[in-house]
């Protein structure tokens, strides 16, 4: 249930406080009698209250005309009026915002509805003072081990979708993979509807950077050789700027 609907700003926030003020409940106690009589289930209770027979657990005051289950003060099942009765043991400054188990005990003592527990922990946990200042019941965190720097390029690399892009040659993703030694970036366009078989072909297919520490193979040593000078030619040097965009931006 949206609870902030319910409530007003002003009482969220009220401007300032210049007094306390003690409210009494006749307002509250009139429209929990109106609102009964509008609930069929109460208001054959009250009627056969009223004509002088006996319900079980209930009873009807002589003089003020309150239904009571037992000891308590019967609510209808209306979230405005359930919701006035938590303000007053609630909200109030007399009270101060207490836990959710003592502000129960504090309802249960005048009033009865069905739902009653359910209701002051939707409540409870809506309520923008108490989530400021709760209790932290959580461990203490750890030590934060960085993660460890890699040994060469393309082997620990970050991966994350860039999605809700325009639609562009059929695509509106772009998967960006950046490998965490030379700072390398990757694009890969894609879609927001990529499944997991789809994720890896379009990664075995548009990252093979791999290269083997050991060449084996007579026919490879060429191929690693131009490999060579094409990275060499890329990398950054103090005495060419344009390649020491990645590391400067």
């Amino acid at each position: 249930m949206n609870f902030q609907q319910l409530i007003k700003q002003d009482e969220v926030q009220p401007s300032r406080y210049f007094a306390v003020k003690v409210k009494s409940f006749s307002n509250l106690i009139d429209s929990i009698q109106k609102s009964l009589w509008q609930d069929s289930q109460y208001r054959s209770i009250l009627q056969e209250l009223g004509k002088g027979k006996s319900v079980q657990y209930y009873s009807l005051d002589s003089y003020s005309q309150i239904l009571s289950f037992k000891d308590w003060v019967v609510v209808q099942n209306d979230p405005k009026i359930q919701l006035s009765i938590l303000q007053k043991f609630h909200d109030s400054p007399l009270v101060g915002h207490p836990f959710q188990e003592k502000t129960l005990k504090l309802v249960k003592r005048y009033f009865h509805w069905y739902g009653m527990t359910q209701f002051i922990k939707d409540y409870f946990s809506s309520c923008q003072q108490c989530s400021r200042n709760k209790n932290i019941h959580r461990k203490k965190f750890g030590f934060l081990k960085p993660l460890p720097i890699p040994n060469g390029p393309w082997i620990f690399l970050s991966m994350d979708f860039i999605t809700q892009l325009p639609w562009s040659n059929s695509f509106d993703s772009i998967l960006v993979i950046v490998d965490r030694f030379s700072k390398m970036e990757v694009f890969i366009p894609t879609m927001s509807s990529i499944t997991s078989q789809g994720f890896q072909i379009l990664t075995d297919s548009s990252v093979s950077y791999k290269r083997d520490k050991v060449l084996v193979g007579y026919d490879y040593i060429p191929l690693m050789i131009l490999m060579k000078r094409t990275i060499l030619d890329r990398c950054s040097n103090s005495y060419i700027i344009p390649t020491r965009f990645p590391t400067s931006k």
